[in-house]
């Protein structure tokens, strides 16, 4: 599948179908793949962060995240067919796994969230193999023990599909990391996905999403968490649509 360049990354310019029938065929191939959705919250992150880079270069999958990024696609003439979000592309996955028979590890969220979106997505797709489910600790990455007990725990499983949502750039880099010693044959970076499927979070409203307002409506539902990163962090999406339209035209 050829990547389409796309701001400071490259992008995999594809529908939801279309990239639920690259992940069933990641699940048969036998390698060990991970896929990952940039939203403006990663481009800008792209720009700076060296090992992010390195994981944005050998993902198997790149999906556009964000309504922003459309609207982005179409001023630079380099239009995006859907857009691919981690927490739309999750449910559809699990209802894939669910008809082929494929299991599904939920590694993420707060402790018993994990477990309580596994028994909605259980009930939302009859035959759905959840093989298991962890919340990891606060700063889990940066302890050893702990991640030597995930990848065992996984290993023993053997899971299908592995659902990292730890946010970013955390999962991502975590997934990179350890994606070898894992054996997963596929894993994805879903970011808030199972608080949303646990049901203890609710995303914006359809309308919202389509009008690029998914942003707003999460300041509005956690103000002092998410104002650095939406009016000022992400406010750096402008200098880098500039720079990288200059850059196109010479």
């Amino acid at each position: 599948m050829d990547k389409m360049e796309f701001l400071n990354t490259k992008i995999d310019n594809v529908t939801m179908t279309e990239a639920i029938e690259k992940i069933r065929s990641f699940i048969k191939d036998g390698k060990y793949h991970y896929v990952v959705t940039p939203n403006v919250d990663h481009i800008i992150k792209l720009e700076y962060d060296k090992e992010f880079q390195e994981i944005y270069k050998n993902a198997d999958l790149i999906l556009v995240d964000g309504q922003p990024l459309m609207w982005i696609g179409k001023y630079l003439n380099r239009p995006i067919k859907e857009k691919v979000s981690g927490s739309d592309l999750f449910p559809n996955v699990c209802e894939m796994a669910a008809k082929e028979n494929y299991s599904v590890f939920l590694l993420g969220a707060a402790e018993g969230v994990a477990a309580l979106a596994a028994k909605n997505l259980c009930n939302r797709f009859k035959g759905l193999n959840i093989a298991g489910v962890y919340s990891p600790s606060f700063g889990f990455e940066k302890k050893e023990d702990e991640i030597e007990k995930i990848i065992e725990m996984i290993n023993n499983l053997k899971p299908d599909i592995l659902c990292v949502g730890v946010g970013a750039p955390k999962q991502e880099k975590f997934i990179f990391k350890y994606k070898d010693r894992l054996k997963v044959p596929v894993s994805l970076a879903i970011g808030g996905s199972i608080d949303f499927e646990s049901g203890i979070k609710k995303r914006a409203p359809k309308w919202m999403q389509k009008s690029g307002l998914e942003g707003v409506y999460r300041f509005c539902k956690e103000p002092r968490r998410m104002f650095k990163r939406c009016f000022i962090d992400d406010m750096g999406i402008f200098k880098l649509v500039f720079k990288y339209r200059k850059q196109k035209r010479k």
